[in-house]
């Protein structure tokens, strides 16, 4: 029998009945579906283009950041460490490495800073990423003891750290604290929190992921807000619509560390041009338009207040009241499959896709989504997003 032969207990694919698509599989084809139709969103988010969309716009915004006929990289040359550059720059440290994801980052700062102090336990908040969607990484991978300091919906403060009742070698603050609605802490308490730090002789790391639209809230330049740490960890593709990719910055000596983990733990990585072009273009081309982005966020948070009750919706809530970020929380009183539901149907038949993120249960009968505005919201006006909420509301049993 050929290597191609089919015997009787193989079917070939194309003769297989299809399997029906599973309720939860149909849903995210409508999401899909209504999101790319849409003629009014309050995003377009790179990651949901398509990959010829995504090549298109790269092919545009490449020849702008970095000469195109220069050689391509090799495991963290040339167009790599252009940005690499280019990151130390804006946030005002010695040096900065490019990191194939922001996981593999903070681990390496975060065991680099537990061999100096001697400390391998980490200080950090319940709900920082790598205690919520990490799966353990800290713990089971790079062999620190992560404790937390507090459960609160907001960042840990200066008395919490310095009562914190056990030595710690490092505390990481996640800025801004996206599971808690995007939240940051005013400028004088940040300053004070790392003050406490300090004094306690613990180093000071950021978890800067979406860093880049702080600075309106701090009222601050991203240099000032980065040199309070010791290091920092940068996303390339949350906010600045990178392919993915991640820079920590800091300390020349500590970056030079983290290359030499960064190749033990696989980051070392042929070539990432792709990658690294894409963060330099969005760096030119999104990191100016943030503060405008966070700016109007504040009108459509507001206006979605003023929608819910206009129509009467009991214990609606945008949190915060006023968003720290270009991106914020909302909460409605349904099962996440309902508001789901009538988001999707409002896009489908209006080509208004208001809530076009997932709802998640956050208690019997309560659904948190989060908002984000980007270029597209900006052509919102407040009186358009209180008709659409109240069209959205209509839809709700």
């Amino acid at each position: 029998m050929s290597d191609t032969a089919t015997t009787q207990d193989e079917t070939p694919q194309d003769d297989q009945p299809d399997q029906p698509a599973s309720a939860e599989q149909r849903m995210r084809e409508r999401r899909t579906a209504a999101y790319r139709k849409a003629e009014r969103v309050l995003a377009r988010v790179g990651a949901r283009a398509s990959l010829r969309e995504r090549l298109a716009r790269l092919q545009e915004a490449a020849p702008e950041v970095y000469d195109l006929d220069e050689p391509a990289d090799l495991y963290g040359n040339g167009v790599v460490e252009a940005l690499e550059a280019r990151v130390a720059a804006l946030l005002g440290t010695e040096a900065a490495a490019f990191f194939p994801t922001g996981t593999l980052a903070q681990q390496v700062a975060l065991r680099c800073w537990a061999a100096r102090t001697g400390n391998a336990t980490v200080a950090l908040h319940a709900l920082a990423h790598p205690e919520v969607h990490e799966r353990n990484a800290f713990r089971e991978v790079a062999g620190l003891r992560p404790v937390r300091v507090t459960a609160e919906p907001r960042l840990p403060t200066a008395q919490e750290i310095r009562d914190f009742e056990e030595p710690f070698g490092a505390l990481m603050l996640e800025l801004p604290l996206r599971d808690a609605g995007f939240v940051l802490p005013s400028w004088e308490e940040l300053t004070e929190v790392v003050e406490a730090a300090r004094e306690r002789d613990a180093v000071v790391h950021f978890d800067g992921a979406r860093l880049w639209e702080s600075t309106v809230h701090f009222g601050r330049p991203l240099h000032e807000i980065a040199d309070l740490a010791d290091s920092v960890y940068v996303s390339f593709y949350k906010s600045l619509e990178g392919f993915g990719g991640a820079a920590l910055a800091g300390p020349k000596t500590l970056v030079e560390e983290a290359k030499t983990w960064r190749h033990r733990y696989g980051g070392m990585v042929f070539q990432q041009f792709p990658t690294a072009l894409a963060a330099l273009a969005g760096l030119e081309r999104e990191l100016p338009l943030l503060p405008d982005f966070v700016r109007h966020a504040r009108v459509v948070a507001s206006a979605l207040r003023e929608g819910f009750t206009e129509a009467g919706l009991p214990w609606a809530r945008v949190f915060p009241e006023e968003p720290h970020t270009h991106q914020f929380q909302v909460w409605l009183p349904y099962d996440g499959d309902v508001l789901l539901e009538a988001a999707v149907r409002q896009a489908e038949e209006t080509g208004t896709y208001l809530f076009s993120g997932p709802w998640e249960a956050t208690g019997p009968g309560l659904a948190t989504t989060e908002v984000t505005v980007t270029a597209a919201g900006l052509e919102w006006t407040a009186a358009e997003v209180r008709a659409a909420v109240a069209d959205f509301v209509e839809r709700l049993p």
